[in-house]
């Protein structure tokens, strides 16, 4: 199981032209398949003078939640070329929609795949492709006195701290990479006994 992915830190775009139709591509960064429809829909309203605009997501770290729309296009000749884009870069979390403006020339299935790959490629290239880690929680509650002790190991590994509640009785509430939660739980169980 994974704790880093990558993904693109915000909205990219390009166009690409093949025999005068015209693509135009944009990619997002999105967290759930409903923030995704809810682009599929603006971008079906904004461009409805369009002839399609095609589609592919691929979501969470596992990359295990993905979607392919061809949009009217013959069947696997658009949704699933932007889609593989996605996975040659490894990408996830991410939406890419092409639209496409007809130009009066048939592309036939073959000009047409590469047509959606090629300008889905060019959302890619412009974004800015970061890595992100996925992160657990984990909760402590100890005595006051164990305070200092508890918080050099939070300062040593980095981890952030979600909520705090320091009476004599001390909860706090951590976030760590998730590859790191173990060892964190260690290190503060053995600072909060010390013998």
């Amino acid at each position: 199981m994974t704790d880093e992915y990558l993904t693109i830190k915000g909205e990219s775009s390009g166009t690409y032209t093949e025999l005068r139709s015209k693509f135009l591509s944009f990619a997002f960064p999105v967290r759930t398949v409903e923030e995704a429809m809810a682009l599929v829909e603006k971008f079906q309203r904004k461009y409805f003078d369009a002839r399609h605009v095609c589609w592919a997501y691929m979501l969470g770290a596992e990359r295990e939640t993905f979607r392919a729309n061809d949009n009217g296009e013959p069947s696997g000749t658009a949704g699933k070329p932007i889609l593989g884009q996605i996975n040659s870069k490894g990408l996830t979390d991410i939406i890419i929609l092409v639209v496409r403006y007809f130009g009066g020339v048939k592309l036939g299935t073959s000009g047409l795949i590469s047509a959606y790959r090629t300008a889905a490629a060019e959302a890619i290239a412009t974004a800015e492709i970061i890595s992100k880690t996925v992160d657990a929680e984990c909760h402590f509650s100890f005595e006051y006195p164990m305070l200092s002790g508890v918080m050099k190991v939070v300062r040593d590994m980095d981890a952030r701290i979600l909520k705090q509640d320091f009476g004599m009785q001390c909860n706090l509430t951590l976030s760590i990479r998730r590859g790191k939660k173990e060892e964190l739980t260690e290190k503060i169980n053995k600072a909060l006994s010390p013998f």
